[in-house]
């Protein structure tokens, strides 16, 4: 039992040991750069463990859950009123038809879930446009190889790493061979403003894309010029953009003629990811998926999937829709359901304009709820989060506190996983960018 695995990890940190383990993880996060922003990335000292059954399940739901958002991105492409529901921006709209010659609009992504419900698992979130995390979640794998905690639990228990990094390198070779035709390793230009918090982890992807034989340099799109048909940086021509930066950001700051957005228009820069992907990067996703009029859409196991494994998910309208199998006055339930509900904006990241109708009372949830018939919203049904015990060394002292843990894993070429994001959290709202919570590394875990 993987349980037994984690009792044991817990047995065998003393006070002592702890104080090592805690003094060499501060070590390495020092000298790996492993922080967001100011904060320590980890502040935990134990990693995640999945059994073999639980990743195999977690993998298999995924699939036929990522078939579902493919079918869905196609026929919004096809049909106006199928793209209506998304709830894209006018400039949005502008850019996602423009072809990249990709086979998938989200070549690298990353779903955020929870094990909880009979479903077994509960997919919340689509972040189809920018997924962070990976290069941090694979050093600090192997920072927590190397603990000293970890030289006794290894003793007894196997532990495999669940990589990420490598697939956003694949993805975005893979990416530029389909927009050019040629099989190479071009310069790769990660691009993102200067003063966000992510920018250590921009630093570990390029030191990893170099030892791996791909270029790459980390350019603020602010330093990118477009003329006579070439995108150039500070540093020379510009074929093959990993954008980290948000797009809603690039045209706030930039406006539409970027010299990014126009050369990707005109098909002189290969992006990844491309403006296709901000169709399913909207969290009314989630809401066309489990919306009673799309069930046409879906074969029967994908029916069954996203009953399992979707919340109950709407775009804030004027409407009736199905609730528990009966028609209701969608804006009625709202109001009525706070203790059950939760809004979000349709694309913000970080936990921003999110409301959690159990921790609102009677008149934020009246003001919440007027808002998000103005902005686009969707409105979620509230699931379970899992708890699990977590060390860390306070003031001084083990402590081993519950913490609720989400399961964010990483999806390469739109079609299947391969890697996990861990995030705990002692707040309802599990996110680092929020400023809480903590990542640890995933493994899979089997008694030797």
């Amino acid at each position: 039992m993987l349980q037994d695995g984690i009792d044991q990890y817990h047995a065998l940190l003393t006070d002592e040991l702890a104080g090592e383990t805690q003094a060499q993880l501060d070590d390495q996060l020092r000298q790996r750069g492993l922080f967001f922003g100011s904060r320590s990335l980890c502040t935990v000292l134990r990693p995640r463990m999945l059994s073999p059954a639980q990743y195999r399940f977690l993998q298999r739901r995924s699939a036929v859950i990522l078939r579902a958002f493919r079918k869905v991105h196609r026929a919004a492409l096809a049909d106006a009123a199928v793209l209506d529901q998304f709830r894209l921006l006018d400039w949005e709209r502008q850019l996602v038809p423009v072809s990249t010659g990709f086979r998938d609009s989200s070549p690298v992504s990353r779903l955020d879930a929870f094990f909880s419900g009979p479903g077994g698992i509960r997919f919340t979130e689509y972040n189809a446009e920018t997924p962070a995390g990976g290069a941090y979640n694979d050093v600090l794998t192997e920072v927590f190889f190397g603990l000293p905690i970890m030289r006794e639990f290894l003793r007894t228990w196997d532990v495999r790493p669940l990589p990420a990094r490598h697939n956003v390198l694949h993805a975005l070779l893979d990416a530029f061979e389909q927009w050019s035709g040629r099989r190479e390793r071009p310069q790769i230009t990660i691009v993102d403003w200067a003063d966000v918090p992510t920018q250590s982890e921009f630093t570990l992807f390029r030191e990893y894309f170099n030892r791996q034989g791909a270029p790459a340099d980390i350019v603020d799109p602010a330093e990118i010029t477009y003329t006579g048909g070439k995108l150039r940086g500070p540093h020379g021509p510009i074929e093959l953009i990993y954008k980290r930066v948000l797009l809603h950001e690039l045209v706030e700051r930039g406006g539409l003629d970027h010299p990014i957005l126009r050369a990707f228009r005109e098909g002189n820069v290969c992006m990844v990811n491309p403006p296709a992907c901000k169709v399913l990067h909207k969290k009314a996703s989630l809401a066309v998926l489990h919306d009673e009029r799309n069930a046409h859409l879906f074969d029967a196991e994908e029916l069954q999937a996203i009953a399992l494994s979707i919340p109950w998910t709407r775009v804030v309208e004027e409407r009736s829709t199905l609730y528990a199998g009966e028609s209701v006055d969608l804006l009625e339930l709202i109001a009525s359901r706070r203790d059950q509900l939760v809004l979000k904006p349709n694309d913000e990241y970080g936990g921003k304009g999110i409301i959690l109708g159990w921790e609102t009372d009677d008149a934020g949830w009246t003001t919440a709820l007027a808002t998000a018939l103005h902005e686009p919203y969707i409105v979620q049904e509230r699931i379970e989060l899992p708890m699990e015990g977590y060390p860390s060394v306070v003031n001084g002292k083990l402590a081993l506190i519950d913490r609720m843990v989400d399961t964010a894993p990483y999806v390469a070429y739109g079609d299947h996983v391969d890697g996990v994001l861990s995030r705990l959290g002692t707040a309802s709202l599990l996110n680092v960018t929020a400023g809480g919570g903590s990542q640890t590394p995933t493994f899979i875990a089997e008694r030797r």
